[in-house]
Parts: structure tokens; C-alpha cells; sequence
């Protein structure tokens, strides 16, 4: 029986990352013409508006087979905005190559990435791209790869467009990378991505990590269940339809009511962010705000991390960046004829509670059927209990602490422990709707008491500049805000404001005659 390598194909933005996983396509005898990013006829990047922009948008899967290896290939975008799409396929790969540009060399994505991966412990390979490009330089690049990555990954050149050196990666993936033989145990894995079907039908494509699924199957989905009507596994090339999948596999499951980050079956580890969460927000506005709405609701399965919500009458959506918002516009309008606007891109800012507050209201005195108390304070983002578990049916208890998260959820508040201290209901009459209807409006007296403040997301920033502009640099991040916490004369470590990362990133190649450097990522709100 065939062993299976999950690999995903990771880089920073135009290192050549698509048109390298068409290569080993093409090497492996899978295609018989290479297609080409400018083209827009690559095999991984299907999307009409991946082919338009010539970047890839969604994680895509392809498979091919070296002697008894099914190889899982598995692109993934490159530019910072669409980040989540790479988180999602990290925790269903076995590998990585990272690509990097033999001209442009390391870039702050690619730190960001290396550093993910060695986090997470996934056996890397390097991939130097490029070497048939002007102005190509492998030794520097491959001593940045080993100073800057901070990594003894092996490391190979070539060209994705010529095919030099790629015979030589495929060797070193298949013999240097884990492959998985098939595990048996219960049933344990991850749903990394929604598709929809042509009839409109979920699509769940999921990594098995133990176990088998058949097809009519009725398969554990977190606390929930469902049946699979349908199984297509990747293999050769193909996805065709199969009656079962096994450990080490990624499969296409239909029948199954799901979002990404679902656990089918048991868990097999658990799920923690890798990457920062966005930092930006947008009011999407349409003329037909129902349209708008179920079709957000469809992408929001697709990326949770659109964060969906309502502001009063505003859809407000999260965003890494404009590219994003752009990308999301275009999608509305193609896959839903639904035309929006956007209002302008704002900072995410959340509220923490600065002291203790309490508020109850009784049976009698409001509109509801229940009885709810509250405690807000600092704290971690808890819900306790100060009443007996018996003085209610739990499942009113759990309708007040679903309404309680989702409040504190909606309306951004972080950092907060809420401690339940009265609990009352009047039998036949109270439901659980009194409790979720009850219970936003004590928790928000409670937050009113305890008083709040707004915080704004800072970045963490690491700035390499020539020694000689450190004092015009260092007033530059003085009027971003900027708080230097290391400083030599080359490089600057610190915290920055969020919302002026864009206008300091575009005051620097000026300040340092373009030879500066900037890395910045979310770190915390203040």
C-alpha cells in the first residue's frame, strides 16, 4: 500500500510558487503542458480572478506519485493579505518547501513563514528559485536563507520555468520529508476548506489523520454528527470518486454540514491560531443588503476570518488589507452578482473592562422570564459560576453563557472574566430565549459599571537601516508613534501603532535610500 506526503508549497508573494508546483506537475507526467501564471492557465490557481491577477488567492490541491509516494501538493498564496489561507493548511501537512527568489532574496513573509514552521515543527526544505534570472545570486541568497532564517533546511537551486534543479527537489522532498503509512484507530480529521458543489452543495476537504471513512457513513462533526454521501480522494493527479478514504489522505466529503477548522471524528490535536488575527475592518454596502448577506454568510464558511458581524444596520467584515477588500469585491460581484462599495478601511480597536461592575435583573422586573446576575472584571476570557448548577436546567445555563460570549464577541471586549451570581426561572413558563434575550442586557450594565477602555492593535516591528540614517529613522517612528525598545545602529526592534504601519512603510525607502528593511506583525492591543 502507498505511503502519502501532504506538501504544502509556501513562499512570499512573486517568488514563483505556482509556477513551481506546475513543474513538478509537469515532471511527474501528471500534465502534458506546463501552463503559466501570466497565461492564466495554471492548474492550482482555477479561479477566474486568481487567472485575472496572476496571483494566487485560495490553497489549491494536486497530486502526483513518485515510485510508491502519492504526493499531496498543496499551493498556497504568497501574499500577506490572503495569510489565512496558509494557516488553515498547516495543520494538515506532513511538509513544506519554502520558496524563495534567487533575486529578491529573504523577505519579511518568508521570515514569517520560516518561523511558523519551525513552531509548528514541519520538516522544511528550501527551494532557491529563479537562477535563470538577471541579477540572480544563489550563495547570498542561501547565506540569508541559513543568517536571517535562523535554518538548516536543506537547500536547492533551480528554475521552476526552465526545470533546472527540480528533478533534484523531488528527491530530496521524497527522501528527506515524512511520508505517512496509513493509521489505524478511530476516525480523527481536520477540515481545512468549503468548497460549494455545482448544485450549491457543501464540499468539505479534509486531511485524515487515523482511521477510515466510508461513504454513507455517519461521522462524528464536533459535538454534532452527519452522514457522508460521497468521498473523492486526490491521487494521481485526479480526485476521482471513491467508496473510501484512509489515513494520510485528503478527501473531498459530501453530506456533511460543516466549517473549516471542524473536527471530523475525534480530535487529533488542537487547533491554535498561527498567525495574527486581522487588524483592519470595512462597512460593506449594497442595495440589496439580504443578497449581501447570504452571500458573505457562504464566503464566511470559506474564511472565518472575515468575521462577519453587525454593527447596528452596518455588515462589517475583517480584512488583512486592501488587496483583500478588492479581491472580495470582485468575488461578490462574479460568483453572486451581488456590486458593493466599500466605506474607508478602520483599525479593529476592542474594549477591556478597567474594574469590577455588577448588574442583575429579576423576574418581574424586565420582560424576560428569567433571572440573570453578572460580574464583569479583568481577567482571562472566562465564564464561572457563583449559583448552584441545580437552580437551573442547564440548558438555560447554556443559553446565557453562549449569549455572554457572544456579546463580549460582538462587541469586541477582550480580557474579560464574567462570574454568573443570580439565577432564577418560573416553570412552565421560561425558555431558553429568555436567558440568550436577558443576558446582553445585564452583561452590558455590568461592562458599564466596571467602566472600559479602547485599545488599538500594536505591531511588533524589526527595522534594518544603514548606520548613518538612524537619527532621521528614529524621529520617523517617533511621529508613527513608535516605541523603540532595542536599538544598535543598524537595527531597530519595537512596538508601532497598527494603523500608521502603511504610512511608515512608505516614508522608508526614502529615509534609507530604499536599503531598508521592515518586518512588523500583530503582537497585542493597547
Amino acid at each position: 500500500m502507498s505511503r502519502t506526503l501532504n506538501l504544502g508549497i509556501l513562499a512570499h508573494v512573486d517568488a514563483g510558487k505556482t509556477s513551481l508546483t506546475e513543474r513538478l506537475l509537469h515532471t511527474a507526467g501528471v500534465i502534458d503542458e506546463l501552463g503559466s501564471v501570466d497565461a492564466g492557465n495554471t492548474q492550482t490557481d482555477s479561479l477566474a480572478l486568481e487567472r485575472q491577477r496572476g496571483i494566487t488567492i485560495k490553497s489549491a490541491v494536486a497530486s502526483f506519485v513518485v515510485d510508491d509516494v502519492v504526493v499531496n501538493l498543496i499551493d498556497t498564496p504568497g501574499h500577506p493579505d490572503f495569510i489565512a489561507e496558509v494557516e488553515r493548511v498547516l495543520d494538515v501537512l506532513d511538509g513544506a518547501v519554502l520558496v524563495v527568489s534567487a533575486v529578491e532574496g529573504v523577505q519579511a513573509q518568508t521570515r514569517v513563514l520560516m518561523r511558523t514552521l519551525r513552531r509548528l515543527e514541519i520538516p522544511t526544505v528550501v527551494f532557491v528559485n529563479k537562477m535563470d534570472r538577471r541579477g540572480a545570486d544563489g550563495q547570498r541568497v542561501a547565506r540569508d536563507v541559513v543568517e536571517k532564517l535562523e535554518t538548516d533546511a536543506p537547500i536547492y537551486f533551480g528554475s521552476a520555468i526552465t526545470g533546472v534543479g527540480v528533478d533534484d527537489l523531488v528527491a530530496g522532498v521524497t527522501s528527506s520529508l515524512p511520508s505517512i503509512d496509513p493509521v489505524d484507530g478511530p476516525l480523527a480529521g481536520t477540515v481545512f476548506k468549503v468548497e460549494r458543489g455545482r448544485a450549491g452543495e457543501k464540499v468539505a476537504l479534509v486531511r485524515l489523520f487515523s482511521g477510515t471513512v466510508r461513504v454513507r457513513d455517519r461521522v462524528k462533526i464536533g459535538d454534532s454528527a452527519g452522514k457522508v454521501t460521497a468521498i473523492a480522494v486526490f491521487e494521481g493527479g485526479a480526485a476521482p470518486r471513491r467508496a473510501t478514504a484512509r489515513a494520510g489522505q485528503i478527501a473531498k466529503l459530501w453530506g456533511l454540514d460543516v466549517r473549516i477548522g471542524d473536527t471530523i471524528g475525534v480530535a487529533h490535536r488542537d487547533r491554535v491560531r498561527h498567525f495574527a488575527p486581522p487588524t483592519l475592518e470595512t462597512v460593506v454596502e449594497s442595495h440589496d443588503r439580504v443578497a449581501l448577506h447570504a452571500a458573505l454568510e457562504q464566503l464566511a464558511e470559506q474564511d472565518p476570518l472575515i468575521n462577519l458581524r453587525l454593527d447596528g444596520d452596518d455588515i462589517v467584515v475583517s480584512l488583512y488589507g486592501e488587496v483583500q477588500k478588492e479581491v472580495l469585491e470582485t468575488t461578490l460581484a462574479l460568483e453572486y452578482g451581488v456590486a458593493v462599495t466599500f466605506r474607508e478601511t478602520r483599525t479593529v480597536r476592542v474594549e477591556r473592562p478597567q474594574g469590577v461592575g455588577e448588574a442583575v435583573r429579576f423576574i418581574g422586573e424586565n420582560p424576560y422570564a428569567a433571572t440573570i446576575g453578572l460580574r464583569v472584571e479583568p481577567g482571562p476570557a472566562v465564564f464561572r459560576l457563583e449559583v448552584e448548577l441545580g437552580s437551573l436546567p442547564r440548558a438555560f445555563f447554556t443559553a446565557t453563557e453562549e449569549a455572554v460570549r457572544g456579546t463580549l464577541r460582538a462587541d469586541r471586549v477582550h480580557d474579560c472574566t464574567v462570574t454568573m451570581t443570580h439565577s432564577g426561572y418560573s416553570s412552565p413558563v421560561s425558555v431558553a430565549g429568555d436567558f440568550r434575550g436577558l443576558a446582553p442586557i445585564v452583561l452590558r450594565e455590568a461592562l458599564r459599571r466596571a467602566g472600559t477602555a479602547t485599545c488599538e492593535p500594536m505591531h511588533r516591528f524589526r527595522l534594518e537601516i544603514p548606520a548613518d540614517v538612524l537619527t532621521a529613522v528614529l524621529a520617523a517612528l517617533s511621529k508613527v508613534g513608535g516605541v523603540p525598545l532595542t536599538t544598535t545602529a543598524t537595527v531597530l526592534e519595537g512596538f508601532v501603532p497598527a494603523a500608521r504601519v502603511h504610512e511608515l512603510r512608505r516614508r522608508l525607502p526614502s529615509l534609507t535610500r530604499g536599503e531598508g528593511v521592515l518586518e512588523s506583525e500583530f503582537d497585542h492591543y493597547a
